[in-house]
């Protein structure tokens, strides 16, 4: 295998922008733009409400349909507190590794795209590769959906669709969904030594964090009939809890964020409507027991769909087949890839490099990494040709 893959000077000039999901990745958006448009690629732009971030959409050879989506991201985590050794926005080259914020998640397959736009104009494509770059995905996983849209609107539906996280090049065809919440409970401030005359927020608090420990242990024993995932089973956590100013004040407030993970055949609905019932009853039982005084409110952050195992679709027909393996496997972690299915359009992740790597000081992609994901891409272009 080469060492020094075409992809590395893309993959310079994406992880040289901080594109941390809290900053703009408009610079990063503009410089793709300019390179396809050397190339003579049309691209559209989809801009968040703010104005501050886009996601981008290109599509190389004929508007028609049985085309391929690939789909990468260009939002990277945080730098803070980590102990890099080097500038993480600055792509070192050293012992067979591409190291920088981003390289492995997931600007490394975004520069693999991009350098294969060249080949893909040369190929003669029969049917289009469409390339989406999005944001937001460390956060919410809600920036591709504007470009996901065009699809089967004014462009045609793809056959499939290809996101390319980190697999060491596996064909992902399922993993969980991510639900996140906010719960705060307002009490009423008054004398611990006379509860009657206000409502413990701490206390109620606690009773749904109970309840929460109930689903959690009930989705244990309900486990995960396909034994493809691990752990087994719809995990509940809650992961920040405050309230209180004193031990002997009840509680005017209490707020904690909690989760749940859930297996694919998992109604997202069906945890957050229990919950709503427990909260109706303690704010019933405990927080309004001697008047008025208190109340519960959830807030429904963010919601990543899971990807649903499509047996024998056409996506996982053509990954399996680019990347000679016999059967699929699973991820523990997120993906946009819910919202392609969603969309109707049949969907794997499959990418190069490590998720292991990702999200560390001194993240890094491989050398024989990219060069195996050039060949894939390789392949995927001359299968379009045919």
């Amino acid at each position: 295998m080469t060492s020094s893959p075409t992809s590395i000077p893309l993959l310079e000039r994406l992880v040289a922008f901080d594109t941390e999901s809290s900053r703009s990745n408009l610079d990063l958006i503009d410089f793709v733009s300019d390179y396809l448009a050397g190339l003579g690629v049309e691209v559209s732009r989809h801009p968040n409400a703010a104005g501050d971030k886009a996601a981008l959409l290109a599509t190389v050879g004929p508007r028609a349909e049985g085309g391929v989506v690939l789909s990468g991201h260009t939002d990277c985590v945080p730098v803070a507190g980590q102990a890099w050794t080097g500038d993480p926005f600055r792509l070192r080259v050293e012992g067979g590794r591409a190291i920088g914020r981003g390289a492995v998640d997931m600007k490394g397959f975004d520069a693999l795209c991009l350098a294969a736009v060249p080949a893909m104009l040369k190929a003669g494509l029969k049917r289009p590769i469409h390339i989406c770059l999005s944001y937001d995905e460390e956060t919410t996983c809600l920036g591709a959906n504007d470009a996901i849209a065009r699809f089967g609107r004014d462009l045609p539906l793809p056959a499939a669709a290809i996101v390319g996280e980190p697999t060491e090049l596996a064909a992902v065809d399922a993993h969980k969904s991510v639900a996140t919440f906010l719960t705060r409970v307002h009490g009423h401030e008054a004398h611990s030594a006379k509860p009657e005359l206000g409502a413990s927020a701490v206390m109620a608090a606690a009773e749904l964090m109970a309840e929460l420990n109930r689903i959690a242990d009930e989705m244990v024993a309900r486990g995960d009939p396909s034994g493809r995932f691990d752990p087994s089973y719809t995990t509940v956590h809650v992961g920040q809890v405050e309230g209180g100013n004193a031990r002997n004040i009840l509680a005017r407030l209490c707020w904690f964020n909690w989760e749940f993970r859930g297996l694919p055949d998992l109604d997202p609905n069906e945890i957050p409507e229990r919950f709503k019932a427990a909260s109706e009853r303690v704010a019933r039982d405990r927080l309004n027991r001697h008047g008025a005084y208190g109340r519960i409110e959830t807030e429904w952050e963010i919601l990543v769909p899971g990807l649903a195992p499509d047996p024998g679709s056409t996506a996982e027909r053509l990954v399996l087949d680019l990347v000679g393996a016999n059967a699929t496997t699973t991820v523990p972690f997120g993906t946009e890839a819910g919202h392609f299915q969603a969309a109707g359009i049949p969907t794997i992740v499959c990418g190069p490099g490590s998720i292991d790597q990702a999200h560390q000081a001194d993240e890094y992609i491989a050398l024989d990494a990219l060069a195996d994901g050039e060949a894939f891409l390789g392949r995927l272009i001359a299968r379009m040709a045919e």
